[in-house]
């Protein structure tokens, strides 16, 4: 029987010593109502909600699956409830604003509730979350009335949400999208077009659902200028807010996925459906991209949930598997062997999960805490820089943090030798489930030419810049006993400002070999960021004693000396360029004589 239990002195940890979370807290008008003691308690909700609700159904939803009859999706056994306890509690409106009915908590403790729920039963999360990212974008874009009528249902989670954008010919190019929004005398649009891919288009959690459709008028712009944004609920909204007839869009059906199998992804159909326009014609592709970075994020916290949930079974599986004696002699005489635990390479993947762990709960609270920034602190100074950072680091923890608990992932599956790919013990099935992180909401080789594309060559690295003179100043920071920490975390700074110079040069000329380097550079970066990360870790450790914080400071050093290594390997791959890559022709990948 799988198990979790909720790293709750690790969150701990990141918040108060290693962020100073309360201080920062204090210091900002829309947060200085939150205290550490508060948010002790909904940690500790979340995770008796997370061991108790969403845990023991993640593998019977896994199982069962969500399913499609009539023409109406329904959901494992026990998901109805366990979303209407979750509503019921709050959690849906946990980091939205007050006046739609959240409470208003910020994105460095969302962050980690999250983890929770992703840990647990990731296929449950999602339904919650896509209503979340719509309601993001509603409260961003939409009109006064269109945010009265729609958001305190979605954040009481009576209705949910969801993002349409891909079709069945458009994966991530939504310049050609073909889906028609037609303007009708009233005010509305009819709405028709077939969408591919969308977590919970539909579901019997709620009572209506509120679709965010990417839509083209008859005018357009060609291309990406041309898209609109529309609400289309399922059930259409009488005057005074209560639910009225169907709207005439609807799931064809449901797809039959590697994992994740209880969220149900749809095919939905807009049969001339009403919608209606939020913000201005034309301009619906910068309202959606709130939604979508939120999700992208969210993504990469999927990614810490799964590999926690795996490190956890991987190490309770190891302290308990009798196998073979120690090379050094036997260390449990006792018994018929040792624990596998006394053998290096148990150690070493266990390792290895764990510290992937610890730098990406830090690395995610550290972007929660920039995009508090950017909603909550006055300066407009401190908010440009935010925004500038959100945006640097957006693709980063998206497709590092899931590519890295996908091997970390797949390291505590192999602790578990033969038992790790069997059902019983829920490796595979955490396996399965992370897997769709790296593809979905922009797959991580697309991120990887974001960041390369958009946020680093295009700006000729003024964001790396700033990035690495924060990480900079930090370090010098470090005392004279974490010297190994700090010139390991200056020395990355260095080597990633050189590359990045090399790959701003090598775009003017090259393009496609740029983009070949991409994934490589990604990883550098987000080496270097996990090196910052665990310069934080060490210095706030080193403050404190005890055996918990003498074994932070050993795992910085384990990833210094074991992990930090690959970025010499990366950025060898990004200076061997991508020109062989463009010398193979076309017909070379269909061709096998």
């Amino acid at each position: 029987m799988p198990i979790y239990n909720a790293p709750l002195a690790d969150m701990r940890f990141i918040l108060n010593d290693v962020f100073q979370a309360e201080q920062f807290w204090q210091s900002n008008a829309g947060l200085s109502h939150i205290d550490s003691a508060t948010v002790d308690a909904i940690l500790e909700e979340m995770a008796k909600f997370a061991q108790n609700v969403t845990l023991p159904l993640n593998r019977s939803g896994d199982e069962e699956g969500a399913r499609i009859e009539n023409g109406q999706v329904y959901t494992p056994a026990g998901f109805k409830d366990a979303f209407r306890q979750f509503a019921d509690g709050g959690w849906i409106g946990l980091g939205a604003d007050e006046q739609w009915g959240g409470q208003g908590m910020p994105k460095m403790l969302t962050v980690l509730t999250d983890e929770m729920l992703f840990a647990t039963n990731p296929s449950f999360q999602l339904y919650p979350l896509l209503s979340i990212g719509a309601g993001m974008a509603l409260n961003s874009y939409a009109s006064e009335e269109q945010k009265q009528t729609y958001l305190p249902k979605i954040y009481s989670g009576e209705w949910g949400g969801t993002m349409c954008l891909t079709e069945p010919h458009a994966g991530t190019d939504l310049g050609i999208i073909k889906t028609k929004a037609v303007a009708n005398d009233d005010g509305s649009y009819s709405i028709t077009g077939t969408k591919i891919f969308i977590t919970g288009g539909d579901n019997d959690l709620c009572e209506n659902i509120i679709h965010l459709v990417l839509a083209k008028t008859p005018d357009a712009p060609a291309g990406s200028r041309g898209i609109s944004l529309f609400i289309v609920p399922k059930f259409l909204v009488n005057e005074d807010g209560s639910v009225g007839e169907r709207n005439p869009v609807g799931p064809g059906s449901i797809e039959h996925k590697m994992g994740i199998k209880a969220s149900a992804t749809c095919v939905m159909n807009f049969d001339g459906a009403k919608g209606y326009l939020v913000g201005k014609e034309n301009e619906g592709l910068a309202a959606m991209f709130v939604m979508m970075n939120y999700e992208r994020l969210s993504m990469g916290i999927q990614g810490i949930g799964a590999s926690e949930y795996a490190y956890q079974n991987a190490a309770q599986y190891a302290t308990d598997r009798l196998q073979g004696r120690s090379a050094t002699g036997a260390k449990q005489p006792e018994k018929v062997a040792d624990s596998i635990l006394v053998h290096p390479d148990v150690r070493r993947m266990l390792l290895n999960v764990r510290a992937t762990n610890e730098a990406s709960r830090a690395f995610a609270v550290y972007v929660g805490q920039q995009l508090d920034m950017t909603k909550f602190c006055e300066d407009q100074d401190t908010v440009k820089k935010a925004n500038d950072r959100v945006a640097l680091l957006t693709p980063v923890a998206k497709a590092y943090l899931t590519d890295v608990a996908l091997s970390a992932t797949l390291d505590a599956q192999m602790v578990f030798g033969g038992h790790g790919y069997i059902r019983e013990w829920g490796m595979e099935q955490c396996v399965r489930d992370l897997r769709i992180a790296q593809i979905y909401e922009g797959t991580n080789g697309i991120q990887a030419q974001d960041l390369m594309g958009r946020k680093v060559v295009k700006n000729g690295g003024a964001f790396v810049a700033t990035y690495l003179a924060e990480i900079r100043e930090f370090a010098n920071t470090l005392s004279a006993d974490l010297d190994f920490i700090k010139q390991a975390t200056l020395n990355s700074a260095d080597k990633l400002e050189q590359v990045t110079k090399l790959v701003i040069e090598n775009a003017q000329g090259n393009p496609d070999e740029i983009n070949a380097a991409s994934v490589d550079y990604l990883h550098a970066f987000g080496l270097v960021s996990y090196a910052y990360m665990f310069a934080k870790i060490s210095a706030a450790a080193s403050q404190k004693s005890g055996e918990f914080y003498e074994s932070k400071l050993n795992l910085a050093k384990y990833f210094v000396a074991r992990m930090l290594p690959e970025l010499d390997s990366r950025i060898a791959k990004i200076q061997a360029g991508g020109a062989l890559l463009m010398q193979f022709s076309p017909e070379y990948f269909t061709t096998y004589a």
